[in-house]
């Protein structure tokens, strides 16, 4: 069974879904149009794409396989963290620390984009400040503090140093030994935001289809991407669909890996319990490589997430192994009911930062393996936005601006991510997923020790 068929039964019972019912539905493409930009994907990044684009002037038409914000866009964790998913020194150790600045500074901007589009197009997405990084042991918690004293002193970003006496403030839970509180950071109900985002764009002129996946896509001068029913033929192209692209640009393909990821959603909490389990109402994670994440809803439930699948099969006993792990945190919540559990596939790259780049005229990707960087990539028009690593509800806006100034000539900034350097997963086509596999059963092992 493909991951594509796994994805459509881990959709069906999203607390998402549930309480952001979709008003509006997008036709299937038909025919032939035209229009100065494609992109492929409804999800953040493609529908932040389209925004900046039309706001450009650009005549810009979406193309969606499912439904708008279907994937990971559409079912998250819900936590918009500053930074990456990979740690800021990777960013350094790449790019130099000015250029590492830079990137900072844009995931703040990335923050503060929310807020403005949620403002500007008047999008009610549940949204709430403040997030937490939880050590569950000592030793991650000098790593922890490590960290922190770097981002303050390199990078003048403040955060607040929660000590082990003063969890109790913080948290009602027997797990963590201290962590720190980010003020900048916070949580949204995803799919209410991304359903805005598609709202918006199609106010602004953007021709936004559903239903309407891409066989196909001819590259030159004038690109053509197809679809069952029709086609569409452009100026330029943004592929933005993640792990959704399959055989669309196969090129792209071996550098990203779809890793499932799964939350469950509890019965509405009396609203003092909710307050006491975490006082702040913050998102909150723990600091282990295969973490744990979860925050309150704003109707007084606990949203919990955490176990991964690096074969794309469903864990058995999903309900009851997140029901265990959610009670190994609060305690207080071993006998609620859980009334919707869901997954879905995010995009994971190597070094766990962001691959964004163009596609070249013989199919090379914009950044050679070596790192160096091609001006003649300028030339290309096909670009591409993916690798998020499960760190993306705040990033792939920023990414569809990037993208949008790129295209329409400024790409000083989406440069500056387009130099990171990225390899291919081990293994090839057939042995890249066991490898990756056997990889992470280290990681979880290391955790657990």
């Amino acid at each position: 069974m493909s991951f594509l068929s796994v994805d459509q039964d881990l959709a069906r019972d999203s607390y998402y879904a549930a309480t952001a019912p979709r008003e509006v539905r997008f036709p299937a493409l038909d025919g032939e149009v035209q229009a100065d930009v494609v992109i492929v994907g409804g999800g953040l990044a493609g529908l932040s794409a389209a925004i900046e684009l039309a706001d450009r002037g650009r005549q810009v038409v979406l193309l969606e396989a499912r439904q708008v914000a279907w994937g990971a866009s559409g079912r998250n964790g819900g936590q918009a963290i500053a930074g990456l998913a990979c740690d800021q020194s990777v960013i350094e150790q790449q790019l130099g620390k000015e250029p590492a600045r830079n990137v900072w500074d844009m995931t703040l901007e990335a923050l503060d984009l929310i807020t403005q589009r949620c403002q500007r197009f008047g999008i009610d997405c549940d949204w709430q400040p403040g997030y937490m990084s939880l050590a569950v042991n000592a030793r991650k918690a000098a790593e922890l503090r490590k960290w922190q004293e770097h981002m303050h002193h390199s990078y003048g970003y403040q955060t607040t140093w929660i000590a082990p006496q003063e969890m109790g403030r913080w948290i009602a839970s027997p797990r963590f030994h201290s962590g720190i509180h980010d003020a900048r950071s916070g949580h949204l109900h995803p799919l209410k935001y991304s359903l805005g985002l598609a709202r918006a764009a199609q106010r602004l002129g953007v021709r936004i289809y559903e239903d309407s996946a891409v066989t196909r896509l001819q590259t030159g001068a004038r690109p053509r991407v197809h679809t069952a029913r029709g086609q569409v033929v452009a100026e330029q192209v943004l592929l933005a669909g993640n792990v959704y692209l399959q055989g669309v640009a196969a090129q792209m393909e071996s550098r990203i890996m779809p890793v499932g990821t799964y939350i469950v959603c509890s019965e509405p909490l009396d609203p003092v319990l909710c307050a006491s389990l975490i006082p702040s109402r913050s998102a909150a994670c723990d600091t282990n490589f295969v973490l744990d994440y979860f925050r309150p809803t704003a109707d007084h439930r606990m949203l919990y997430g955490g176990r991964v699948s690096y074969s794309t099969a469903t864990p058995r006993n999903l309900v009851a192994s997140m029901r265990k792990r959610m009670a190994t945190t609060f305690p207080q919540l071993a006998s609620c009911r859980i009334d919707h559990a869901w997954g879905g596939f995010v995009d994971i790259s190597m070094n766990r930062a962001p691959n964004f780049g163009r596609l070249l005229k013989d199919g090379a990707q914009g950044a050679p393996s070596d790192g160096s960087y091609s001006v003649r990539s300028h030339h290309a028009n096909v670009y591409y936005l993916q690798g998020f690593s499960g760190h993306g509800l705040a990033l792939t806006g920023l990414a569809g601006k990037l993208v949008a100034e790129a295209m329409t000539g400024d790409a000083a900034r989406f440069d500056i991510f387009a130099r990171l350097r990225h390899r291919s997963f081990p293994g090839g086509a057939r042995l890249r997923m066991p490898a990756l596999v056997l990889g992470m059963a280290y990681y979880r092992m290391r955790d657990a020790l």
